[in-house]
């Protein structure tokens, strides 16, 4: 077989190649096949030092005339295919407006958000004013020195809290914030901050590092134990219903004195003990007490007039309680079939 013979064979093979190419991919395939540096067409031009000299001329303008013709065939069947793709995918993308529409999954309340709404609304019953949490990102000065910590306690080891400098931490409780109200207002004061914490402890069923917590403090005159008591079981009693009881059993806090831990009957054993109470009958929900009169010394107040007492309280745990829920790290991993039974 002759060059040009060969050439006219090239171009009706690629010629009815393209016209047998029905995706974009196929047709680019044939243009590799041809006219791609390994293609056959190349071939026989690199094979041009083969032809006698006084048929070179003749050869090469035959060449590039099959070239210039599969070029050009080439535009044409992309220009075809692609057409063809976007009618083909415009009639299957087709959206039938008659068909019913989607209805939108609504959401459920997070048990937190529940608690906390609940809380509030509990305290508020009782007078409470409700401010915002304050910052999370707290001083050294208002997580702990102005609450009357000394430089020895333990809850100033860097394993329990967060620093991220030396005066600057993750607030590891929303008692800051009764500093900071108190140093703005003066007494009688009875005000609850809700808000985030953090606390560098082991994840455990019942303990996380990072939890929201509720602060209440009230400052007035001639306040005592028992007006504090009667707040967080009437809290009780309305978180968790009337049957509940509730145990102060004596405590330490840097920033009350007297201080107690205040719990309430566990719901997973009623009471009777078990290994999420530690066999006690009670989930402790917080610590309290009488605000300490060095702390009411710090923002100016005069303990011979003014007094009160301050709790906080552990939203999560709270909402562990009221619902039965036997390892806390559950509130925090979104798991929708968990969220949805509240």
């Amino acid at each position: 077989m002759s060059v040009m013979e060969e050439l006219e064979a090239l171009r009706q093979q690629a010629l009815a190649a393209l016209a047998a190419a029905p995706t974009l991919a196929e047709v680019e395939q044939v243009r590799i096949g041809y006219l791609g540096r390994k293609g056959a067409l190349t071939a026989v031009l690199r094979g041009m030092s083969q032809v006698p000299p006084e048929e070179r001329p003749s050869v090469g303008q035959r060449a590039n005339e099959v070239r210039l013709a599969l070029e050009a065939a080439l535009l044409e069947r992309q220009g075809q295919v692609a057409a063809e793709e976007a009618a083909t995918r415009l009639e299957t993308e087709r959206i039938d407006v008659t068909l019913p529409g989607r209805h939108w999954r609504l959401g459920s309340r997070h048990p937190i958000e529940i608690v906390l709404s609940e809380a509030r609304a509990s305290l508020v019953g009782m007078g409470f004013e409700v401010l915002d949490g304050g910052p999370e990102v707290e001083t050294y000065q208002y997580n702990f020195g102005m609450l009357n910590y000394p430089e020895d306690h333990p809850a100033m080891d860097e394993q329990a809290t967060f620093y991220l400098s030396p005066e600057v931490l993750l607030r590891t409780q929303t008692s800051g914030m009764q500093v900071r109200t108190m140093e703005q207002r003066q007494p009688p004061l009875k005000v609850a901050v809700p808000g985030r914490c953090y606390r560098r402890e082991v994840v455990t069923a019942t303990h996380s590092h990072t939890f929201h917590q509720v602060e209440g403090f009230l400052v007035d005159r001639d306040v005592t134990f028992g007006d504090l008591q009667g707040v967080l079981a009437q809290f009780a009693r309305d978180m968790f219903g009337l049957q509940t009881k509730v145990c102060f059993r004596p405590d330490f806090f840097p920033f009350t004195e007297p201080s107690a831990d205040y719990s309430v009957t566990c719901t997973f054993c009623q009471g009777s003990g078990c290994r999420l109470c530690k066999e006690s009958g009670w989930m402790e929900l917080g610590g309290c007490g009488m605000i300490h009169p060095h702390v009411l010394q710090n923002v100016g107040y005069d303990t011979e007039i003014w007094n009160g007492y301050a709790f906080g309280l552990g939203v999560d745990r709270i909402a562990q309680v009221r619902y039965g829920i036997g390892d806390i790290r559950l509130l925090a991993e979104n798991d929708m079939q968990f969220l949805e039974q509240f």
